[in-house]
């Protein structure tokens, strides 16, 4: 009962925010606010306003697939006949209890493919921002799943076997075996794995690069290099972000983030990126995950060992065997209904770090150049001027942009 109520809370709740969203843009469709009248055209904000709207009806959908899927695979019986299948072919153990997650997270990205080609063929190249071929859908596609399943198995392997073996504390032996494997991942990502994906190029010698070193002078910062990324195969989108920890920190910039700024304005877009990490943001983001995937293994460490968290989700489990895997697949399809709920909380300390990066690079670079960059960067990727509110403030990771520009402008 108590899972029911979440989900249908959970459920509803999704469905009632993309709702307000729709009609909050859409009554706001054919007027640009007056603060962005000069720089927006009413044509682009309209074309934001359909793409916001087109995005959330597909999530909508989506979202109620993902209801069906998960009421399937719990109550209905989906994830038993699953592991009795896996039971009969492979025997009890941890080879089958690994086969039964990696069925189910290939079952659930199967299912997910008609959404991931829709998005990216109909909805992205409506709107003008697909660049993605079909052979490159397909090859993205198989990389990931090659990597995660190279990654992720043997990470499986030994959670699974700590559970079996590690006695009453396994939970906690395993959490230290993530956290370590999250922070090896820092490492690795960029070095190893990004490459496989996309190219990345030096930054050319020149101007941009000449003022870039200069900020990162001025920022007493020092990374592995200065990057641009061909992300103009996929998408039209923009961006740049900073990738892996301590001496294998990169600068990655989108090139499609160099053809739409001017270089004051990509330096005012990196001292923002900058800012996160002068004010310790992704230090405190990573220290908030670890305390929160300790507290999610000591509730699953608990909740493990009781027959009702088996029988009252639709699953026998072995009474005098081994449950590892049916735990974790369990834990794995259940938990984000609940933790859903906590959502406004990580949105508010994200956008409260958004605005402390705002004003580190308008202490560091230029408020002006940045308020620029962040309008045309709007445009280019159709985001909408006029949110509604309560959509903003439950899912929002960044303040809306009148807020944000307002803030700016005072600074």
């Amino acid at each position: 009962m108590i899972f029911l109520i979440a989900f249908i809370a959970n459920f509803s709740l999704r469905h009632w925010l993309s709702q307000r969203q729709i009609r909050y843009v859409a009554s706001h469709r054919n007027a640009v606010p007056i603060d962005f009248a000069e720089q927006v055209t009413l044509v682009e904000h309209q074309k934001a306003a359909d793409y916001t709207i087109a995005k959330l009806r597909l999530g909508i959908l989506e979202n109620g697939v993902s209801a069906i899927i998960l009421i399937g695979f719990t109550l209905l019986g989906g994830l038993q006949m699953i592991n009795m299948a896996l039971l009969q072919l492979f025997g009890e153990g941890i080879a089958q209890q690994i086969a039964l997650l990696v069925s189910i997270v290939l079952i659930s990205g199967i299912l997910d493919i008609p959404f991931s080609w829709y998005k990216q063929f109909h909805l992205e190249e409506r709107f003008d921002f697909n660049r993605m071929t079909k052979t490159l859908f397909f090859s993205d596609m198989f990389k990931g799943v090659s990597v995660g399943g190279a990654l992720g198995i043997p990470l499986l392997w030994v959670i699974l076997t700590l559970m079996a073996k590690a006695g009453d504390l396994w939970w906690l032996w395993s959490w230290v075996v993530l956290t370590v494997f999250s922070l090896l991942m820092q490492w690795i990502f960029p070095t190893f794995i990004a490459p496989l994906f996309n190219k990345f190029q030096s930054l050319e010698d020149g101007p941009l690069k000449t003022q870039i070193e200069a900020l990162l002078t001025r920022c007493d910062f020092s990374s592995q290099g200065l990057f641009v990324m061909d992300g103009s195969k996929r998408s039209a989108h923009g961006n740049a972000f900073f990738a892996g920890m301590g001496k294998a920190k990169r600068i990655v910039f989108f090139d499609t983030l160099i053809e739409k700024l001017t270089p004051g304005e990509v330096e005012a877009v990196l001292a923002h990126e900058l800012g996160h990490f002068k004010c310790k943001h992704i230090r405190k983001r990573l220290f908030i995950s670890f305390v929160l995937s300790f507290a999610m293994f000591a509730l699953l460490g608990w909740i493990s060992t009781k027959v009702w968290f088996y029988t009252d989700l639709g699953v026998t489990p072995n009474l005098n065997g081994y449950n590892g895997g049916l735990a974790l697949a369990l834990f794995m399809l259940v938990s984000p209904v609940f933790s859903f709920f906590f959502t406004p909380l990580s949105s508010l300390a994200s956008r409260t770090h958004e605005y402390e990066a705002d004003g580190f690079a308008a202490e560091k670079s230029s408020a002006q150049d940045l308020i620029t960059a962040l309008v045309k960067l709007y445009q280019d990727n159709a985001s909408t001027l006029t949110p509604d509110p309560i959509y903003t403030a439950f899912y929002s990771s960044h303040p809306p942009a009148p807020l944000r520009i307002a803030n700016l402008q005072t600074i």
